[in-house]
């Protein structure tokens, strides 16, 4: 790896701190920080039942890095990030399947690698769970 290559621990790292940023303008100061390092970001808020929603999870994640041009309009990137957030989605499925999540859906991408991060709470009446899934893959 070079001084300037960018590997998939920062890209992971950068998706996951931006899924977890609490504000709009959090969000953007963080991105624009990272930006400054190489690395493309988008996040979204998603908020439903877990188990009729993996699809619709897959496809935000994949509308948004498309939109804000985290990855180009090709099968194999579009590919890349639907794979990435359905690992990520596998590691929070046995906290809250059945269950209400809320929170939000981060993208991020340098280079070959692209990471998906998803920060939810998990609500079962007045009790919230926390959970986080990560996913990455190379392009």
């Amino acid at each position: 790896m070079t001084d300037n290559e960018i590997g998939s621990r920062a890209v992971a790292r950068a998706a996951i701190t931006l899924s977890m940023t609490n504000s709009r303008e959090e969000e953007n100061a963080w991105k624009k920080q990272i930006a400054q390092q190489g690395i493309r970001s988008v996040a979204v808020d998603y908020g439903g039942e877990l188990m009729p929603s993996v699809m619709r999870i897959v496809e935000r994640a994949v509308v948004a890095a498309k939109r804000e041009s985290v990855i180009t309009d090709t099968h194999h990137e579009e590919g890349a990030v639907a794979g990435a957030a359905h690992e990520a989605l596998s590691q929070v499925f046995s906290k809250a399947a059945g269950l209400s999540v809320g929170g939000k859906i981060a993208v991020a991408r340098s280079g070959e690698h692209v990471a998906v991060a998803l920060f939810f709470s998990i609500g079962l009446m007045h009790f919230n769970e926390v959970c986080i899934g990560m996913g990455h893959r190379s392009l």
